[in-house]
């Protein structure tokens, strides 16, 4: 395993002046409010621990009032933890002075919030320069990174309108332009698509993985939302009443709850969402050309009491599909080969890490399997209407043979 970018070590954060009366109740198992009432404290977080790597996307998610705002507040030192240690490539933020701590937030840390807190007298390039500005950049350089970061959120050409002419998803855009222009290591994202509708906040979803491809970035996403937390996340961070309860991916999160309070949170998720290509496939029966002529085809469908057959060649690359009536019809003929047989299977093609709600709609009306391959068209598996169904149902993965 590599070192981890980030790391939180028993992370406290206590609200109040009577911290060690709090403490004491907390590890006692008295309830927060219960807490406050007693000692005037407010219990943000308690002994929370976990790794962050570099290029990961981690989310921390659990309902209002969890403290998953508190916590990543506590990575750059917007609080100052009560307790722990947080350590970035090796720095110990918790340890830093103010000029030690304002240096390290310019070099490594980028902070996207809910409310957009764009600037309304700015355009969107002033908006998007911000940060930079801060910094002191020269006037030009920094106009040159913010029409970049502009470009990278799909916004160039909207650089001299202003705040109240964008909508809200145009507008968390700028703000996402603000923090990818710093070019920080490590973006710490705040609710930051809470204010947006379903249909924006959707997108900017899908936006934020493109993005991640492209620019690599170890981003810290707060939520409290579960399907959102299941499509960004790498792993999820899940949070009750100021702890930590659980940390998985999100199918571990799905398939291994913790407690009985992840498994009261995550029992209404749609699957489809979740499950990939690679979690319902099944093993795929093929013919090689070159080797394999029109009378193997057939009786291999006849013995497996399939209609359809993957072609590949001699390194598994797909090469389409053959019908149980065209094999028929080619034996007839007596012919040797199954080239003039293949069918074309472009249109039907997934890789192993598809959702499952991509691929359904491909099987409305279709009555051959889906092919799933690798990123070099190698066959690895396929996908017919039961192993979805036996996926959906079981939340595991199907060993079968083909049946279809």
């Amino acid at each position: 395993m590599p070192e981890p970018k980030i790391v939180v070590k028993n992370i406290e954060k206590i609200f109040g002046k009577n911290v060690d009366k709090a403490r004491r109740l907390v590890e006692s198992g008295t309830p927060k409010n219960e807490i406050l009432e007693q000692t005037g404290c407010a219990v943000g977080v308690f002994d929370a621990s976990f790794e962050v790597y570099e290029g990961e996307t981690l989310v921390i998610m659990g309902l209002s009032g969890s403290g998953k705002s508190t916590l990543i507040r506590c990575i750059n030192r917007l609080h100052n933890p009560t307790r722990g240690k947080v350590t970035v490539d090796g720095t110990d933020v918790t340890k830093l002075n103010d000029e030690e701590l304002r240096r390290i937030r310019q070099e490594k840390f980028a902070m996207v919030f809910q409310r957009f807190a764009l600037l309304p007298h700015r355009t969107i390039l002033e908006n998007a320069a911000f940060g930079l500005e801060l910094q002191e950049m020269e006037l030009e350089k920094r106009q040159e990174k913010a029409r970049d970061a502009l470009k990278l959120v799909g916004l160039e050409g909207w650089e001299n309108v202003y705040p109240e002419q964008l909508s809200g998803g145009m507008q968390q855009r700028v703000g996402l332009a603000r923090a990818l222009a710093v070019d920080t290591d490590i973006l710490l994202m705040d609710e930051a698509f809470s204010a947006l509708d379903p249909l924006i906040r959707a997108e900017m979803q899908d936006e934020l993985l493109a993005l991640e491809d492209r620019v690599q970035k170890t981003i810290i996403f707060i939520t409290h939302d579960l399907d959102e937390a299941l499509k960004i996340g790498d792993r999820i961070v899940l949070m009750k009443d100021a702890r930590i309860v659980q940390i998985g991916t999100p199918e571990e999160i799905l398939k291994e709850p913790a407690t009985e309070y992840v498994k009261r949170f995550v029992e209404n998720v749609d699957m489809t969402k979740v499950l990939s290509a690679n979690d319902v496939m099944l093993k795929a029966a093929s013919v090689t050309v070159g080797k394999d002529g029109p009378r193997t085809a057939l009786h291999m469908m006849k013995e497996r009491g399939i209609s359809n057959l993957f072609a590949v060649d001699k390194s598994r690359r797909l090469r389409g599909i053959i019908a149980a009536d065209d094999a028929e019809k080619a034996v007839k003929e007596k012919a040797k080969s199954i080239e003039h047989i293949i069918l074309d299977h472009e249109a039907y093609k997934v890789q192993p890490d598809t959702p499952l709600e991509e691929i359904m709609p491909l099987m409305v009306d279709l009555h051959v399997p889906v092919a799933v391959v690798d990123e070099d068209n190698k066959l690895v598996g396929i996908i017919v209407r039961g192993s979805i169904l036996a996926g959906l149902t079981t939340k595991e993965n199907d060993e079968t043979t083909e049946t279809a």
